[in-house]
């Protein structure tokens, strides 16, 4: 389907939203053609992650411990921060272990060659009797023990994560609620897609074929 459009218009811009990145994509051209076809595999690829995951984490999502989206960086797994640990704190709870289980699974399983982000978030509030620095510290080091979880129990390869501690700065909701204090305490797991660049020699081919198509399709 998505070859048939590209061939029935001159031009399409088609916004990357995983990456961020824009490409012009032109009537013919194989290695836009490629770009069209290797992203669409891996949203295919990401959407049946995600429902495997809605059906494996269902009591969660009905209980609001955890929430999944479809984000412009990947499919985004949200563990709320009071669930996985006490107030203050960055040590797991065990009674959470379960639910970090049913992810490391489809992790290892289903989508075994893309990266992992892993991300810490606090609510506004400035540290006061916890020991940590700042919220800085506190939201990089929840990332951390649900990284090292994952590394340590689940055996999800190290050289595929990565973590990050935003503190405050990208909240989901207003900090002048409780309730939407609570949502912007949270663990984002998150699954990047993978798109493959071409390198020069195989865009040159993917060039030279499309010269060569045109030529013929004017003797024609």
């Amino acid at each position: 389907m998505i070859v048939k459009s590209l061939k029935s218009i001159l031009v399409i811009f088609v916004v990357l939203f995983f990456t961020g990145c824009s490409f012009i994509i032109q009537k013919g051209r194989r290695s836009d053609v490629r770009k069209i076809e290797e992203l669409s595999q891996k949203v295919d690829e990401l959407s049946q992650a995600q429902r495997i995951l809605e059906d494996r984490l269902s009591q969660e999502i009905k209980d609001k411990q955890v929430k999944l989206k479809m984000a412009e960086k990947g499919l985004v797994i949200t563990f709320v921060a009071d669930v996985l640990f006490d107030s203050g704190k960055a040590k797991l709870k065990a009674d959470t272990f379960t639910s970090l289980d049913k992810v490391a699974r489809v992790l290892n399983e289903n989508v075994a060659d893309l990266k992992v982000g892993i991300e810490g978030h606090t609510d506004n509030e400035a540290i006061k009797f916890s020991g940590w620095k700042s919220n800085w510290e506190l939201s990089t080091e929840r990332a951390l023990s649900v990284l090292h979880y994952l590394v340590e129990h689940e055996k999800v390869a190290e050289d595929r994560l990565s973590v990050l501690g935003y503190a405050e700065y990208q909240p989901v909701s207003e900090n002048n609620t409780k309730e939407g204090k609570k949502l912007n305490r949270r663990v984002e797991v998150v699954i990047f897609p993978k798109l493959t660049k071409m390198n020069p020699a195989q865009e040159k081919e993917a060039q030279e074929q499309e010269d060569e198509s045109q030529v013929q399709e004017k003797i024609k």
